[in-house]
């Protein structure tokens, strides 16, 4: 089973080429909605005990963790320490499922692909990209964000070049959504053809 790495910083379009994707039929499992799962269930006790007052109603209350993460940005690898092994389990239950089902190839969205070393445990690397200009239209455009937590954001990121660089496909979501879905089945046709030739036997 073909294991598909999915990434692209904030504002490039990735759970939008995600679903694009899903909507062809490859599997897709999505570490952020996986994320907001764990944050309505399993993670908030958790979490609430590493950053008190951040639980509300059984689930973490975002805005506030953001708020407290802005004023300590070294609490983001408190973070990760308990969220990062919960949304591997689910990953890894994800893609027994799926090989139990016989899926020919899954994708897995990650968004720390590169900063975390995930990119380990995938057999391709889709990178989803766009010019600077669109990508911060988008994000500012977000409700709760400004210009100081987008830079922060950025600043944890690994540089799009850098994961242009590595990506063995590219998704540019510049143009229209009928354009960026045509970039997608072509790389899912690319990749049924190089499975049938045996590209990737050991996936």
């Amino acid at each position: 089973m073909l294991k598909i790495g999915l990434t692209g910083s904030i504002g490039m379009g990735k759970s939008t080429v995600g679903k694009l994707f899903a909507e062809a039929g490859i599997p897709l499992n999505d570490s952020d909605a996986v994320v907001h799962d764990l944050y309505a269930g399993e993670a908030a006790p958790l979490v609430n005990a590493a950053f008190p007052g951040t639980m509300k109603d059984g689930a973490v209350n975002r805005h506030e963790l953001g708020r407290q993460l802005a004023l300590d940005p070294e609490g983001f690898k408190r973070l990760e320490a308990i969220v990062h092994p919960l949304v591997r389990k689910r990953e890894m239950e994800f893609l027994a499922r799926q090989q139990a089902d016989g899926a020919e190839m899954v994708l897995l969205d990650i968004p720390l692909l590169f900063e975390t070393s995930a990119w380990e445990r995938v057999d391709v690397i889709v990178v989803v990209s766009t010019n600077p200009q669109i990508q911060r239209q988008r994000v500012l455009a977000r409700d709760d964000m400004t210009e100081e937590k987008f830079d922060m954001i950025l600043s944890r990121q690994t540089p799009d070049a850098e994961k242009r660089r590595r990506a063995d496909y590219l998704v540019d979501t510049s143009h229209s959504i009928a354009e960026t879905r045509a970039q997608v089945l072509q790389i899912i046709a690319e990749l049924k053809m190089r499975i049938a030739k045996g590209d990737f036997r050991n996936a």
